[in-house]
């Protein structure tokens, strides 16, 4: 044994140590980890497919989204709402947000005017009756103190799933 220590070396002592560590090393711990992860493995086909979570709440999601009404449905709507509340629709700007997923964002950018209370009961009516409709930003300005009507400037968004 002395020859051979010293026909080899301490660097292949060394050589020599480390496979055998790395054998020990292998059949003491990798190869029950495999064999932990092949039977996890067969429990998980055995199960099925894996359902990811939260799927059930997106799915609802677009169900509520998916209405039957077209853009122009939503917006005659919401000007029907406009006349019967008083509130007087000046030009708006339509323009679809580009997406690769499955909402689509419609946004307007409506002014209008008329009293605090008219512009108040036109959001609360079209949040009420356009469920997929949603208030982005409102300013609203008054010209003096004393003029009793606001100019208001909405940006709202319909929340549309392609079809």
């Amino acid at each position: 044994m002395k020859r051979l220590a010293d026909r080899i070396g301490v660097t292949g002592l060394a050589g020599i140590f480390l496979l055998a560590a790395a054998l020990v090393f292998s059949n003491l711990v990798l190869k029950p980890l495999e064999e932990r992860g092949a039977r996890l493995q067969e429990k998980a086909a055995r199960k099925g497919p894996a359902v990811q979570p939260g799927a059930d709440q997106v799915s609802a999601v677009y169900q509520y989204l998916e209405k039957g009404e077209e853009t122009t449905d939503w917006l005659a709507k919401l000007h029907g709402i406009g006349a019967a509340t008083g509130v007087q629709l000046k030009s708006a700007s339509y323009r679809t947000q580009k997406t690769d997923a499955r909402i689509v964002r419609y946004e307007i950018v409506l002014p209008v005017a008329g009293s605090y209370g008219q512009i108040r009961d036109f959001l609360k009516r079209s949040l009420a009756e356009i469920p997929v409709l949603s208030v982005d930003q409102l300013t609203l300005k008054r010209e003096s103190r004393d003029d009793g009507q606001i100019h208001a400037e909405m940006r709202l968004t319909l929340h549309m799933v392609k079809s």
